[in-house]
């Protein structure tokens, strides 16, 4: 080979070395937008969380977290592009995967976030201690775009009820302001779910503490029948003060939701992250000990809805065939 041959294929080499090594550091460095949810609401504290600990485990992932109106929003704004991930309740994630009331979205899975009993809370000294109790009081059903209101759509259906016709619904703009109106008297109860939920945690923490109450076994039994997507849960025993038993309810698994054309690389990178972090994110919040790499194939309604990028990962640790 002659001397200037060499020294052009040396130059070649150099360039395509420089440009992959180009390449290598673009790949290393990514910056993602988190939508979450009205501020005061359970999705903010969770969204925090993980971005605090994918921070720890892989310093290059650059999130920022953005308030929504909530899963009711965020779906469509994954689906525009403005978001790269977002946190949907299980819900609407279902109705936006299967394309219930509306077209598929070409969204995917990356994590299941959290399982989510529904139930209402009340003051400890009020009167009410049945569903059926509530019927024509005011009730705090949550902020407009949470998947939580749908959630109680879902159930209060399954038992034959309306949330607009049985019920004085009370929907918000902000998910924090829910429980002072319950501790005035300006509502009955306030509608939520699952371990941690700030409304709740505010509500059993005031002086004179909350009730809690879920569908019973036979309106569980109706509920399920009706909607068989909903799963049986259940809020573990000391999960808010004086919450001395368990409480059995109905709900479904919220998910952290990427974009479909997010890269495959990223959402392998993200699940993988979150995984190794899994001890981490317990920690910081308790209703994060469910995100789990387990739970994720568990709760996802079908394997291909989870993202290409996070099953390769799933696949490798042995979860998915």
């Amino acid at each position: 080979m002659t001397l200037p041959r060499r020294r052009a294929l040396g130059a070649l080499a150099l360039v395509g070395g420089l440009a992959l090594a180009g390449r290598g550091a673009e790949a290393a460095t990514a910056r993602l937008v988190l939508g979450t949810a009205t501020p005061g609401g359970g999705f903010p504290l969770y969204g925090g969380a993980v971005i605090d600990t994918l921070k720890e485990i892989d310093p290059d992932l650059a999130i920022e977290a953005r308030n929504t109106k909530g899963s009711t929003e965020n779906v469509p704004l994954l689906e525009a592009g403005t978001l790269d991930m977002a946190l949907v309740q299980g819900e609407i994630a279902y109705e936006a995967l299967a394309g219930i009331g509306r077209p598929a979205a070409p969204v995917r899975i990356i994590a299941a976030m959290y399982s989510t009993p529904g139930m209402f809370a009340v003051r400890a000294d009020s009167p009410y201690r049945r569903i059926a109790d509530l019927r024509g009081k005011p009730v705090v059903f949550g902020a407009r775009g949470s998947g939580l209101v749908v959630l109680a759509r879902y159930v209060l259906d399954g038992i034959g009820l309306d949330q607009e016709r049985d019920f004085q619904a009370i929907y918000l703009d902000h998910a924090g302001d829910g429980p002072p109106m319950v501790l005035d008297g300006r509502a009955a109860a306030l509608w939520g779910g699952g371990v941690g939920w700030p409304g709740f945690a505010a509500l059993a923490a005031s002086p004179g503490g909350a009730r809690f109450i879920a569908p019973d076994a036979e309106e569980a039994a109706r509920i399920r029948a009706r909607h068989a997507f909903l799963k049986p849960l259940a809020v573990p025993a000391g999960s808010y003060p004086g919450q001395s038993a368990a409480i059995p309810s109905v709900g479904s698994w919220s998910f952290i939701l990427a974009r479909a054309n997010l890269a495959d690389d990223l959402a392998y990178r993200l699940a993988r992250d979150l995984h190794a972090g899994e001890a981490a994110l317990a920690q910081r919040l308790a209703q994060a000990r469910e995100t789990t790499a387990a739970n994720t194939v568990a709760a996802a309604p079908r394997a291909d809805f989870i993202h290409p990028g996070a099953r390769r990962y799933l696949h490798e640790i042995g979860l998915i065939p």
